[in-house]
């Protein structure tokens, strides 16, 4: 059953991660077609987090693998606030997803490396406030810790991928409240949390611990350039809309 390896899978939250951004900037809000792009996207923050605490172990360089991070998610913020822009061509709505990683990766190396106890406890939380202003906001960081709590065991991170879920529905309930009747912020909550619960399935039952053998490298480099010239991309075609 674990057939597909790491960057199959990274392929799969990009392209999910795709229609997620098509339905916010393009789709009617309430439309079926507009619910399934936007719920199925949240295959992509989830999954990213996850191949982060796995990548954090992998790495040779953790300095190159953060710098790399910090270098893509100034690319990308132009593009991102171009995306996303209500009025006018350019709007800054907070950092991209590219930065919320890099603050990930601090925290992973706070987590991993930092002995003393009340130093640990205020780089978390410092990484959680700071997370405030990003995109995927506080839950990026929580996913984050839950995969690095669970490591590599496979009771723990059906655990952590339940817990994902639970938290991103409760954020979702909670974001609602007070704007949307109840029974329809619930429904949405429930459907809003299959995208975090598919990630979990894949990653658990058909994930198979190992890279593609062959086109690593533009493997690599596509998952990088391909977040900031889709939100380009998404950006001229919004603005000359």
């Amino acid at each position: 059953m674990k057939i597909w390896n790491r960057d199959v899978i990274k392929y799969f939250a990009m392209l999910t991660m795709l229609l997620n951004h098509i339905a916010n900037v393009f789709l009617e809000p309430g439309t079926l077609l507009y619910e399934f792009c936007l719920n199925i996207g949240y295959f992509t923050a989830v999954t990213m987090c996850y191949f982060l605490v796995e990548g954090y172990g992998y790495t040779h360089s953790k300095r190159k693998y953060a710098r790399r991070l910090l270098v893509f998610a100034g690319i990308s913020q132009i593009p991102y606030g171009m995306a996303f822009a209500e009025d006018g061509w350019f709007e800054f709505s907070g950092f991209n997803m590219i930065f919320t990683l890099f603050l990930c990766f601090l925290l992973i190396c706070i987590l991993e490396q930092e002995k003393v106890r009340a130093m640990r406890a205020l780089g978390i939380i410092v990484i959680f406030l700071v997370c405030v202003f990003c995109d995927w906001s506080v839950l990026a960081p929580a996913f984050t810790m839950l995969f690095v709590w669970a490591k590599d065991s496979e009771r723990k991170k059906g655990i952590a991928f339940l817990t994902a879920m639970g938290l991103f529905g409760g954020m979702t309930f909670l974001g609602g409240m007070g704007r949307t009747p109840i029974a329809m912020n619930l429904m949405y909550a429930v459907f809003g949390m299959l995208g975090v619960g598919l990630s979990g399935i894949v990653i658990l039952y058909f994930y198979n611990g190992r890279r593609m053998e062959k086109g690593r490298t533009f493997s690599k480099w596509f998952f990088y350039w391909f977040y900031p010239v889709h939100l380009l991309v998404i950006g001229i075609v919004r603005v000359l809309l």
